[in-house]
């Protein structure tokens, strides 16, 4: 009877928090032009002509096709996701009453679930390893790889005591970002947001890159690297800009993911309130700073990144102790971080590769069921997982990779280039023989039915004769 009686009182209040930010929609009185849209919590009514749908009547997307199709609106169950997060946060509520007796050395020991401990732990021991294995941790940690890694990476940074951060705060904000990254797309999940993450740290190793970069730097580029993805509906841009979806009105068909991105990471730090003991003015610079770097993840704007980096590196001019270069060398990083997938050890770099062509062929399912033109990249009828891989390393990994050698010249750049080559050149072997299987296939089918033709001919000629 009182197990009975809790859930209903957790569920009573789950419906109440469900209700207090559903619809809402958080706008900043001082950025009059800023709307901050959570996919999550969000859907844009009829006053701006839009059709709302309920949450998973798509299981990989949560948009609105209002060129496409209706569906009615209903209230729905309650959402699983809201009971986890509301459940987690009890606990963390229970462990904050033993905050102040937390020893600085050990503070994880305290507030993290017990799947830290044991081989998660071990793993986060070697976290800086460019062959860390972040589907094993994920796995290790119940599927909280991105809460436990970022925390880890906050606290080895001392970033929780120079910043004065509540930790409760803290564990809640990284919570929601968990939790706002949809589990069900293939590629675009939190595991991926935690495989930047680590990447990103990485990157932050470099002597150059720890050598120069301040802590507000160290702060930003993790936060960024854990919310560059936040919300994604696990279709690009041009898809929601040819259904029209309100997201591509709301940022006018420009880095319409990105903006999204940052703007409910923000509004994930509003909400917790993480960083609201600080001075307004620091805190709306740092999340300028924070959409900033998040913005530059766009890969239409790829090429503008790389000649100014490249121009840098030939002119010899980068000054990391100049703040504006320290930021262009953290947004340089953090593109790297976001498609270093080629550059990882085979084993990972494949699995990868599977689950983002997985993510694009059923972006280019649902174009043709629904008659649109099928994105040439998204269409599995005409396109393979290493094709599109070659293409990708070819074309955009490759180009960026080179200039990040020449700009740190280490041991950790060559391991990436080397694994690279070697990832590029299994996709084409694998390639050429799928290709060269296709053709005997076909050569066997075309033997067998020229076989077929002969035999029916022959009766038919001894009747004649």
């Amino acid at each position: 009877m009182g197990i009975v009686l809790i859930w209903s009182l957790v569920m009573i209040l789950t419906r109440w928090i469900s209700h207090k930010r559903r619809g809402a929609i958080s706008y900043d009185s001082e950025n009059q032009t800023a709307l901050y849209i959570r996919m999550l919590d969000v859907r844009v009514r009829s006053q701006v002509g839009f059709e709302p749908e309920p949450r998973g009547s798509h299981p990989y997307l949560y948009v609105d096709f209002r060129t496409l199709h209706s569906r009615p609106q209903s209230a729905g169950p309650v959402s699983a996701r809201n009971v986890r997060r509301l459940l987690s946060f009890q606990r963390y509520l229970h462990s904050s009453r033993f905050i102040r007796g937390i020893p600085a050395s050990n503070p994880l020991g305290y507030l993290l679930d017990d799947d830290y401990t044991g081989q998660a732990k071990l793993m986060l021991e070697k976290v800086g390893n460019w062959n860390f294995d972040m589907f094993l941790f994920d796995r290790l940690t119940n599927g909280n790889s991105l809460v436990n890694l970022t925390f880890h990476l906050f606290n080895s940074y001392g970033l929780i005591e120079l910043f004065q951060l509540d930790m409760v705060k803290l564990r809640r904000f990284l919570v929601m970002i968990q939790e706002d990254y949809r589990s069900q797309n293939p590629y675009h999940n939190a595991v991926h947001a935690a495989d930047v993450t680590q990447a990103m740290y990485c990157y932050l190793q470099e002597p150059k890159l720890a050598e120069t970069m301040t802590s507000c730097d160290l702060l930003l580029g993790l936060l960024a690297a854990a919310t560059h993805d936040l919300d994604h509906p696990g279709v690009n841009q041009p898809f929601l800009i040819k259904t029209n979806h309100y997201l591509a009105a709301l940022y006018k068909n420009s880095s319409v993911l990105e903006n999204h991105h940052w703007k409910s990471a923000v509004g994930l730090l509003r909400e917790s309130a993480l960083l609201s003991h600080l001075p307004t003015e620091d805190r709306l610079n740092m999340e300028e700073r924070l959409g900033s770097l998040i913005l530059a993840t766009d890969i239409s704007r790829q090429n503008n990144y790389l000649s100014e980096f490249r121009a840098h590196l030939d002119k010899r001019d980068l000054c990391l102790t100049n703040g504006g270069h320290r930021h262009f060398i953290l947004q340089i990083a953090l593109k790297c971080a976001d498609i270093c997938n080629p550059c990882r050890p085979w084993k990972l770099s494949k699995l990868w590769s599977e689950k983002v062509t997985e993510e694009f062929f059923h972006q280019g399912d649902i174009e043709r069921k629904h008659h649109l033109e099928v994105t040439p990249l998204c269409d599995r009828q005409s396109n393979s997982v290493a094709n599109i891989q070659i293409g990708f390393m070819t074309y955009v990994v490759e180009p960026l990779f080179v200039e990040w050698s020449r700009f740190s010249d280490t041991r950790l750049s060559q391991t990436m280039m080397g694994h690279l080559s070697l990832n590029k050149q299994g996709w084409k072997e694998g390639r050429d023989k799928q290709e060269a299987s296709t053709s005997r296939a076909s050569e066997e089918q075309r033997t067998s039915a020229a076989k077929d033709s002969n035999s029916k001919e022959l009766p038919q000629g001894s009747k004649r004769s």
